[in-house]
C-alpha cells in the first residue's frame, strides 16, 4: 500500500468513526447485543432518535454553521485555537439530552452513557486551553470503556467485541497520526479520557 492509499484509508476511517457518533454506537450495541434487545422496538427507536438528535444532528448543524459563519475550512476548524466553539455547541447539546433523559425518567445507566460523553467533552475543553487532544480517540475510548462497564454490570464476557474495538482503536489512532492531526501522546491521552469516563460514570449510574 503506497502513501496515497494510506492517506485515503486514514481519511475514510476518520470519517466513519467521528467522535460525535460514539454515544449512538453505545446504544446500538446495548439494544442489539445485551438483554435490552428485548425492549419494544418503539421505545428503542425513541431513545436512538433522541440520542441522535442531541449528540449528532444538533452539534453537526451547529458546528457547520460556525464554520460557515467564521469562513473556516475543515482543516482550520481542527486547529486547537478554533476548537473551543465546537466544543461549547456539543456541550450544550449533550446537556440538553441529559436533562431530557432525566425529565422522562430513562434508566440511570442510559444517562450514564451521556454523562460520560459530557464529562469527556468538559475535560477536552479544559485541556484544549493549552493542548490538543484527539476527540476521535476519546470516542473510541468511550466505546471500549462502555463495553467493559456493561460486561461487568450484565455479567457477560465480551472478549471478541473487546478485541475488535481495540484493533479498530489502534487503526483509528494510527490514521489520526498519519493525517498529522495528532501526536501519539494526544491519541493515547484521548483514548484514556474516553475509557476512564465511560467506566466511571456508567458504573456509578448503576450503583
Amino acid at each position: 500500500m503506497n502513501t496515497r492509499q494510506l492517506i485515503r484509508m486514514a481519511k475514510l476511517l476518520s470519517s466513519l468513526f467521528m467522535p460525535l457518533y460514539a454515544p449512538l454506537w453505545v446504544f446500538f450495541g446495548l439494544f442489539l447485543f445485551s438483554y435490552l434487545k428485548m425492549l419494544p422496538w418503539g421505545y428503542k427507536l425513541f431513545i436512538l432518535g433522541m440520542v441522535y438528535l442531541f449528540t449528532v444532528f444538533i452539534p453537526t448543524v451547529g458546528i457547520s454553521f460556525i464554520r460557515i459563519f467564521k469562513r473556516w475550512t475543515r482543516l482550520e476548524l481542527s486547529h486547537r485555537e478554533h476548537r473551543h466553539m465546537p466544543y461549547i455547541v456539543t456541550l450544550l447539546s449533550y446537556t440538553a439530552c441529559l436533562v431530557l433523559m432525566t425529565k422522562i425518567n430513562t434508566a440511570m445507566f442510559f444517562r450514564g452513557v451521556v454523562m460520560a460523553a459530557l464529562i469527556s467533552q468538559i475535560i477536552c475543553i479544559t485541556i484544549n486551553a493549552w493542548w490538543k487532544v484527539s476527540t476521535h480517540m476519546v470516542g473510541m475510548g468511550g466505546l471500549v470503556g462502555a463495553l467493559n462497564a456493561f460486561s461487568i454490570l450484565f455479567f457477560y464476557n465480551p472478549v471478541w467485541p473487546f478485541c475488535g474495538l481495540l484493533l479498530l482503536s489502534g487503526a483509528l489512532g494510527t490514521s489520526r497520526i498519519i493525517l498529522r492531526q495528532h501526536t501519539l501522546a494526544q491519541v493515547l491521552v484521548g483514548f484514556g479520557i474516553g475509557y476512564v469516563c465511560a467506566m466511571i460514570f456508567i458504573l456509578i449510574s448503576w450503583m
